[in-house]
């Protein structure tokens, strides 16, 4: 597919691949500014471009994974269910660098009463352990999903220290009285129709409410009012309700909330029952990853997909990885006054891809699209850009820059 951007200046370090390089006669202009170090292997750039909606201008993070003592992980608030700024989280963590990450539910005015958890859409991991899953497709908050992605696709690194596209699905099972259930949900904000969900010290003390509305095809359908609810402690069951509740899960306890077919199942159990739970996040390539964060795929193999948004321009955050893995992106669009005309998906495929990307994925954007370095001098945290609302807004989670000392 045709690129739409031309890299007007020589920037050696930053560009890698090529791939779009070839047929660059006519397409509207690319300037980087000069590098800057952020920290060893880790550089950053300004850029602006003129695109199909107007001038943007953004920032973006070159990350050298095999620089000895880079490496990448999950930004969070602590808990699944909460949101934090990207500076604050990266401040906190000792990270060099990091971009806002997944799109999440950021508001519930389809649900009157119903509390906005602010967990992500997609799956989550950070260090290598599993924080949550990945909702149905139709409960998503973003841009509609090209064809063949789904809130199951991540962008992370595995742990050969390579940063890979994957895609991480949920297997896992509730075992009780000699029945074995599927278990549909791990700190998700959203259940699927019929499913039985598990919830652990890492959601938060957010409500489980939120999990019992909406459909697996629409986002805005009603609540149910047909759930259940098991708190199982080492094992054994404690406690049971008929509506989710809120409140901090301790360590070594598990809250099960089912709906419609799954409360059915959950209602079989009383208090002292054995319960066994079982869950992983399955990849889709081989090896496990160390960190992983939601994204829908807008770049695979140095090739654009089929069917991505060239109409609709917005500011956007994206990741993408190059050099058979060992180069990661990190790239957020300017939200200030002069510069809102953003890209749109497809124009963010071909800068990612001029960048030196093969592969990349959309972010979350619009007002929560913040990209933030560490002075190396100084230690403090700024944030790059322009947030588009005038402020950091805080988010679900980001991809922080670590250097290992």
């Amino acid at each position: 597919m045709r690129s739409v951007l031309t890299v007007l200046v020589a920037c050696t370090s930053l560009i890698g691949g090529g791939t779009a390089l070839a047929d660059a006669g006519d397409r509207p202009a690319l300037r980087l500014g000069a590098p800057a170090p952020v920290a060893p292997g880790v550089e950053y750039r300004e850029f602006s471009l003129s695109a199909s909606h107007g001038p943007a201008y953004g920032h973006v993070l070159r990350v050298d994974l095999s620089e000895p003592g880079v490496s990448l992980d999950l930004l969070h608030p602590g808990s699944v269910a909460a949101r934090a700024t990207v500076s604050r989280m990266t401040a906190a963590r000792g990270a060099v660098a990091g971009v806002n990450g997944d799109f999440f539910n950021i508001t519930e005015t389809q649900h009157p009463g119903v509390e906005a958890t602010g967990a992500p859409v997609g799956p989550s991991v950070a260090g290598g352990r599993r924080l949550g899953a990945a909702v149905p497709d139709g409960q998503r908050f973003g841009p509609v999903l090209p064809p063949g992605a789904t809130t199951r696709d991540v962008i992370g690194l595995g742990t050969d220290d390579r940063g890979r596209l994957d895609r991480l699905t949920l297997k896992g099972t509730v075992t009780a009285k000699g029945r074995e259930m599927p278990l549909r949900g791990l700190n998700q904000y959203a259940l699927p129709v019929g499913g039985i969900g598990a919830y652990n010290s890492s959601w938060g003390s957010a409500s489980r409410l939120r999990a019992t509305c909406g459909t697996d095809a629409n986002r805005a359908a009603p609540c149910t009012d047909d759930t259940y609810e098991l708190t199982v402690r080492h094992g054994k069951v404690t406690d049971a309700a008929h509506r989710p509740g809120h409140g901090t899960i301790p360590t070594g306890t598990l809250v099960l909330v089912g709906r419609e077919a799954g409360a059915r199942e959950l209602r079989r159990l009383k208090a002292g029952d054995a319960v066994r739970v079982e869950e992983r996040l399955q990849p889709a390539e081989r090896g496990a990853l160390r960190f992983a964060v939601g994204g829908f795929p807008v770049l695979r193999d140095g090739r654009l997909p089929s069917g991505l948004d060239s109409a609709t321009s917005a500011v956007r955050t994206s990741a993408g990885v190059g050099g058979d893995g060992r180069t990661f992106y990190l790239l957020a669009l300017d939200g200030a006054a002069g510069y809102r005309s953003g890209l749109t998906v497809a124009e963010l495929a071909d800068l990612m891809r001029d960048l030196g990307a093969d592969d990349a994925v959309n972010l979350d954007g619009g007002g929560s699209s913040t990209l933030v370095t560490r002075d190396p001098d100084s230690g403090r945290t700024s944030v790059r850009n322009h947030p588009s609302g005038g402020a950091e807004r805080p988010v679900a989670n980001g991809i922080g820059v670590f250097l290992r000392t």
